[in-house]
């Protein structure tokens, strides 16, 4: 069955997303319909609902007449998300256990792309690969709600992820340290340690935010 093409609004929608969430189009930009029409060669009616969608993710705020303006995620947004996530995560490492042979190649192709970005030093291939590879366990789970919930989440934390690893370095190394010992629970640990390294995993996250700019 052929795929779908995707609509102008579909295209937009995903480009502008896209740069919001690499660090593009950092928090406080503002960008206008008519702007992001001529960068895409569409009209600027698929663009107005493109932003109407990014509106309703809290990923922008538009004003009549001016433009969108890229709205920067503060501290308490990414502790609220991240609070939410470790909910999610900590139940889908007990729900996917059973099942978690059939992840092992997709999850390692996942921690190699994060491994490639040590020497690249490519933040948004980066975060596009630490994103993937949570978002197999989720999946895997098998709840659809969740699953929209979770990547919801992390949609609105990447922002903030990004521009911790542009700021320190270390984190990126520090990042795939700990998606290794994931991998390595997964393989040959416990469903308990499962869970327990997922909760540090993620309230490290949380101790970053707190750390000296």
């Amino acid at each position: 069955m052929p795929t779908a093409t995707p609509s102008a609004a579909d295209r937009v929608y995903a480009q502008v997303k896209r740069d919001i969430l690499g660090g593009g189009l950092p928090g406080g930009s503002l960008v206008t319909e008519g702007g992001l029409a001529e960068v895409a060669g569409v009209s600027r009616t698929p663009v107005r609902e493109a932003l109407l969608r990014l509106e309703g993710e809290g990923l922008v705020r538009l004003y009549p007449k001016k433009g969108a303006l890229v709205v920067p995620p503060s501290v308490d947004d990414a502790r609220d998300v991240l609070e939410a996530r470790v909910v999610i995560e900590e139940w889908a490492a007990r729900a996917v256990w059973s099942r978690r042979a059939d992840l092992f190649s997709a999850l390692e192709a996942e921690l190699e792309g994060m491994r490639a970005t040590r020497t690249s030093g490519d933040v948004e291939r980066l975060v596009e690969h630490d994103r993937r590879f949570h978002e197999i366990l989720v999946t895997a789970a098998g709840n659809a709600v969740l699953t929209r919930t979770y990547q919801g989440l992390r949609d609105r934390q990447l922002t903030i992820l990004a521009a911790q690893f542009r700021r320190d370095g270390d984190r990126i190394d520090r990042a795939v340290t700990n998606h290794v010992r994931l991998l390595e629970i997964l393989r040959t640990g416990t469903v308990e340690g499962l869970v327990a390294e997922t909760h540090t995993h993620v309230h490290d996250a949380v101790a970053a935010l707190q750390a000296p700019r």
